[in-house]
């Protein structure tokens, strides 16, 4: 047998053995198991290393509030680190590593920061930010020195760099009633709801079900509360209106009654089965929530309380009776409630000796006494304990008495030999994902505990109810009383006259003493996981930090994965006592999500990898079969150049730009939004969306036209036709084409209902192909039947149908590149079709197809802005298009348009910029008036856009300067630092490139 295993008890499988490995050692367990127990039953006291100190220490808790024994588990090469050892299942094959040490957990020469006393207090590292001045170490100087020591010192596991190849996978779930917690109440409340038809979730971050049933020792209905809560969860098993999530952390608390959940569906195993995810992230909406997440056991502040071996009276108890392991063999207990002698007599009957009781209040009631007799214990009432003894291992502690009104010591110590020190200084209420929710933590001067709010709304506009522990009722009885009274009003349903579960358990008072800390020489710890002390809150209120946030922050207390579980009220109660306010005038922090870590995988889930969304367009199997490079413009792939063997991207789309304005060039635009806008009032809408009008254009013709966003600035620019009275096809730029829509039905839905307008996304049904150039005119007539296509039939902005190949089309001359060019649409499963038709009738011009960076050289030659120059940053007066800005109408964003910041004549404005020197430019690079390398300053704007143009033999770009329409013909230089490009150019016009229009309107 292991050392501290006993013989007898808990819900593991002592006829199974897993085989594991902890910092290279290999020890053994049962199945049921957690990494915590099975460490612990083996004999193994020392299980990490303290944030900041490096001191050794062992198991607080039992369950997810663990700050000290944080783990790495390592798969293959994949490492997770921060993982509590009380929430790893073991299995056989796990590897394990402690974290924060160097070079092992036993001999760790970090310890010696033990030694920095005062330097390593409260706010060190903030100190080290601002100095001191030490020779040429001055200011942040002296940090850039300290950094990387404090941060080899400091901190938590070491995060993987191997890609994960484990598999993620995100659930949406509805539900009438979530309830989140399943112990007594959790369990009663989930069974209420489900009886009265309600679509039930029961989630609970545990493995097995039923809470503290599992290790209370009652008695419920006759039987163990373990078993009552097995059979109640077979009930609800057997119910279809019932989901059960366990290894289901709910870690976040949303507008709209939406939370979030996380859960560990093979973590706990050594192979996943065929199709299993590793992790499951739920995102779940209730119409009601009921909140029964239980309580955590406080820590008592004393010198030495972080010694390993010190251990929460309530995770010993657990470890007993559910794993059947001892926290040592000698036992002592300290506290200032009732609920430490329940935790003794379950040790006893496990076979511990427990040879003292150490109780801070002066008066135990008789019932106690009882039950310290029972344990064979020793009661010290009136006494405190005020040091412990051993290095990586507790050998004793010293006691001495202690009057709990004035918090003062007296007499002589004494010391108690123990190998372990079980505390209880109270219970808190889990209450985190109602902060979340919004719920302003109450004061409970009985509890000596911060509560939800008592509900002020009545029912049905409560969203959450709470039962148990959670509300402050830590009886058993009272919380399933709580439970199947939440569980009826969550579902609606009337109060039931069906008997309640009676429950037998030991007597006992939940109140504490208010007494929180034992002041006495040595550290004190307030958070374990941070290495906090009592005299660090209390330094952080002589420097000034008297809010509880300032405190959390300048202190660390309670944050990284702690998040205030066990340290929240004993570092407010102490920073309390150092204002002179009670506690509730001090007052608590707000419980943010995430509730525990939640791996990075799991939210990315099914959109990482090669589950990402692909948009391939009608074309894009012949783009690939005809040499295109793709590449990925937001979801969509489509070709970049179609090159020749040997040529580079630049060679590629000179060529392929030359040719297109020296005869023709076709393009694939099937990407571009596509939105039909029908019904009576679809004129007034562009209108009102449009800063140029719309109602006036004549059916069979299209429109260029502008967006605003509400403030003012440029939201989005393509061409809408007018393809009947009460029809229109609006187009947008690519990557705006779901913002665009959103844009549309918000303000349908919710600013003008009145108006009676559909809008429907059509990108996905046409495909389309603008060809443009000197020939695309004859490229046209020699395969379009039933229309005619020449400058009477098919002027600038007009709209013909016709056919191509036998496929209808639609076809409307416009252009993007500066030439003669029209846009040819059909439905998108002919799209191959047409585009192969009119490729054919382009062989004997000369025709060649093109990608998007001849696209983009076009449309710099031209000046076309896109979305690298509406960047949510510039006006219509910015990019020259202040000639659409209608004075006839309103439209969105003409309120707020000409507002001073928007018109000033500073103001980056769109420009044209040549280089002189010859060589290429980049895209971000800063437009200077003078020229310094060593020390880049002064910008006058930057470049959006560059290219080689083929037109005109330059490398030239588009930039937004400072005044820019006044520059023209000007020189400036190009700053560039970290591509290391500087050089003379030439600020123009954007307009390189026909700028009269001629050869685009013909």
């Amino acid at each position: 047998m292991s050392p501290r295993r006993t013989e007898t008890g808990g819900r593991i499988d002592r006829l199974r053995t897993i085989r594991f490995t902890f910092d290279g050692a290999p020890y053994t367990g049962h199945a049921g198991d957690t990494l915590a127990s099975a460490l612990l039953a083996n004999g193994v006291t020392l299980f990490g290393r303290s944030f900041k100190y490096h001191r050794p220490r062992g198991l607080l808790a039992a369950g997810v509030e663990e700050p000290n024994a944080l783990v790495t588990v390592l798969r293959g090469e994949v490492r997770e680190p921060n993982i509590p050892a009380t929430m790893v299942e073991i299995y056989d094959g796990l590897v394990a590593v402690s974290q924060n040490r160097t070079p092992s957990l036993a001999w760790d020469i970090s310890a010696v920061n033990q030694l920095g006393g005062k330097i390593l207090s409260a706010g060190f590292y903030y100190k080290t930010f601002m100095g001191p001045v030490i020779g040429p170490l001055k200011g942040t100087r002296f940090w850039m020195f300290c950094e990387h020591f404090i941060r080899r010192a400091a901190g938590l596991g070491k995060a993987g760099t191997a890609p994960d190849p484990a598999r993620y996978e995100r659930m949406n779930a509805f539900c009438d009633v979530l309830v989140v917690g399943s112990g007594p109440s959790g369990l009663m409340a989930a069974k209420a709801a489900a009886d009265q038809g309600a679509r039930v979730i029961l989630a609970d971050l545990e493995a097995h079900f039923g809470g503290s049933a599992n290790w209370s020792g009652e008695t419920i209905d006759g039987m163990p509360a373990a078993d009552w809560a097995q059979r109640t969860v077979g009930q609800l098993e057997g119910n279809d209106n019932v989901r059960l999530l366990p290894r289901t952390t709910v870690w976040g608390y949303y507008d709209g009654n939406t939370l979030a959940a996380l859960e560990r569906v093979t973590d706990h195993k050594e192979v996943a089965a065929k199709g299993e995810p590793r992790q499951r992230y739920w995102a779940i909406r209730a119409g009601t929530v009921v909140l029964a997440t239980g309580s955590f056991e406080r820590p008592l502040v004393f010198p030495g309380n972080d010694r390993p071996g010190v251990m929460l009276a309530h995770a010993a108890e657990r470890y007993a009776v559910e794993y059947g392991v001892l926290p040592g063999q000698r036992i002592a207990l300290f506290t200032n409630n009732d609920s430490a002698y329940h935790s003794a007599v379950a040790l006893k009957k496990a076979g511990a000796a427990i040879v003292a009781i150490v109780d801070v209040r002066g008066e135990v009631s008789n019932e106690m006494r009882r039950l310290a007799s029972d344990a064979e214990a020793e009661l010290l009432a009136g006494h405190a304990v005020v040091a412990t003894e051993g290095g990586k291992a507790l050998t004793g502690l010293k006691v001495q008495r202690f009057d709990a009104m004035s918090g003062a010591l007296s007499g002589d110590e004494r010391s108690i030999h123990a190998d372990s020190l079980l505390m209880s200084g109270g219970w808190s209420p889990t209450i985190h994902l109602a902060s979340q929710a919004g719920a302003k933590a109450e004061w409970n001067p009985a509890r000596q505990a911060f509560l939800p709010p008592k509900p002020r709304q009545r029912w049905p506009n409560q969203q959450w109810i709470g039962a148990g522990a959670f509300t402050g009722s830590f009886s058993t009885a009272e919380a399933i009383a709580e439970g199947r009274a939440a569980g009826l009003r969550a579902a609606g349903g009337a109060t039931s006259s069906a008997p309640l579960p009676v429950v037998e358990a030991a007597p006992g008072d939940p109140d504490p003493a208010p007494v929180f800390e034992i002041k006495a020489k040595g550290k004190s710890f307030v958070d374990f996981q941070h290495d906090v002390t009592a005299e660090d809150v209390r330094l952080a209120h002589r420097e000034g930090f008297v809010s509880v946030e300032h405190l959390k922050r300048y202190t660390t207390l309670g944050m990284a994965t702690d998040q205030g579980k066990n340290s929240n009220v004993p570092g407010l109660a102490i920073m309390a006592e150092a204002l002179g306010k009670p506690i509730p005038e001090v007052g608590t922090t707000r419980f943010r999500p995430p509730y525990t870590a939640v791996s990075i995988g799991s939210l990315a889930a099914e959109r990482f990898g090669d589950l990402k969304p692909e948009r391939l367009t009608p074309m894009h199997d012949w783009h690939l079969a005809n040499g295109a490079r793709m590449y990925s413009a937001g979801l969509w792939y489509r070709p970049m150049i179609y090159g020749l063997a040997g040529e580079t991207v630049e060679q590629a789309y000179v060529r392929e730009a030359r040719a297109t304005r020296e005869s023709a060039g076709i393009v694939d635009v099937s990407t571009l939004g596509k939105i039909a806008v029908q019904g009576p009032d679809a004129a007034e809408l562009l209108d009102r969306v449009y800063t140029n009008m719309f109602s006036t254009l004549a059916v069979g013709k299209a429109r260029y036209g502008l967006m605003l966003r509400e403030d003012g600035l440029a939201f989005d620019d393509g061409t809408t036709w007018r393809l009947g009275e009460q029809e229109f096809l609006m187009t947008t730029t690519t990557a705006n084409a779901g913002k665009v829509m959103q844009h549309l039905e918000y303000f349908l839905d919710v600013i003008w209902p009145e108006l009676k307008v559909t809008v429907t996304s059509v990108t996905d049904e046409w495909a389309g192909a603008a060809i443009g150039g000197p020939n695309a005119r004859g490229i046209l007539a020699s395969c379009v039947t039933g229309t005619a296509v020449d400058n009477a039939a098919l002027p600038f902005m007009g709209i013909v149908h016709g056919w191509i190949a036998g496929v209808p089309v639609m076809i409307c001359r416009l252009s993007f590149s500066g030439e003669m060019a029209f846009e040819v649409y059909s439905g998108s499963g002919y799209g191959t079709r047409v585009w192969e038709a009119l490729i054919e009738a382009g062989k004997p011009f000369g025709l060649v197809t093109y990608g998007l960076e001849a696209l983009g050289t076009m449309r710099i030659e031209k000046g076309h802005v896109t979305g690298a120059e509406i960047d949510g940053r510039t006006t219509a007066r910015d990019l020259h298009l202040d000639w659409m800005l209608s004075k006839k109408k309103p439209f969105i964003g003409s309120a707020m348009m000409d507002r001073e910041g928007l018109i000033g004549s500073d103001r980056l404005e769109l420009v044209g910029v040549i280089a002189l020197d010859n060589r290429a430019l980049n895209g971000g690079g800063h437009i200077v008036e003078e020229l310094d390398e060593a020390n880049p300053h002064d910008s006058l704007g930057h470049i959006t856009a560059c290219c080689y143009s083929p037109a005109l033999g330059k490398y030239i770009a588009l930039a937004l300067v400072r005044g820019g329409k006044a520059r023209h013909g000007t020189r400036a230089f190009v700053s560039d630092p970290l591509r290391n490009r500087f050089g003379p150019v030439e600020i123009v016009s954007n307009h390189f490139y026909d700028p009269d229009g001629s050869r685009m309107h013909g």
